[in-house]
């Protein structure tokens, strides 16, 4: 199979510096902020963004060493597949993160609910829209027994270092 190269288009600065005690997702996050610096070729691309509440934000785990097929993830004591998780330590260490856009000035832009360490480098953005990105009907599997736990007070720790 072909690789695949991705070049990032700007970093993600966020107040997490260590992944022990980040929240495990934006949801969790609320009021913690975050920006992302584009870099100046990619600007154009931002024109009619502002107009959106939140966005989605795909970039690379890049504190994560090898990766694991089956994990501990933090919602659960079992080992799962990978797949099966939103564990970071994963083969190609992608993250994606669907957050509240604040503001734009320039190459900058705002953000809270920032579940992602600082100088992460993102690799790419996309509008939120409800009515393609939310699924209603939807099973959920392992995750079932678990969707009541309390997110907000779940955080990360040292298993995916």
């Amino acid at each position: 199979m072909e690789s695949i190269i991705i070049h990032p288009i700007g970093i993600i600065h966020t107040p997490h510096n260590d992944v022990k005690n980040m929240p495990i997702q934006p949801i969790a996050a609320d009021g913690i902020t975050g920006r992302i610096e584009l870099l100046p070729e990619y600007v154009p691309g931002l024109k009619d963004l502002e107009g959106f509440s939140h966005i989605t934000l795909l970039y690379h785990f890049h504190k994560i060493e090898g990766y694991e097929l089956e994990v501990v993830p933090f919602m659960d004591t079992k080992k799962h597949g990978v797949f099966s998780t939103k564990a970071p330590k994963r083969p190609n260490a992608i993250g994606i993160s669907t957050v509240k856009l604040t503001g734009i000035e320039g190459n900058i832009l705002y953000f809270e609910q920032a579940d992602m360490l600082d100088c992460t480098p993102l690799i790419d953005i996309k509008p939120f829209y409800p009515r393609y990105d939310n699924r209603f009907d939807v099973k959920i599997g392992w995750l079932e027994k678990n969707k009541d736990l309390p997110l907000e007070k779940l955080r990360s720790d040292e298993r995916f270092k």
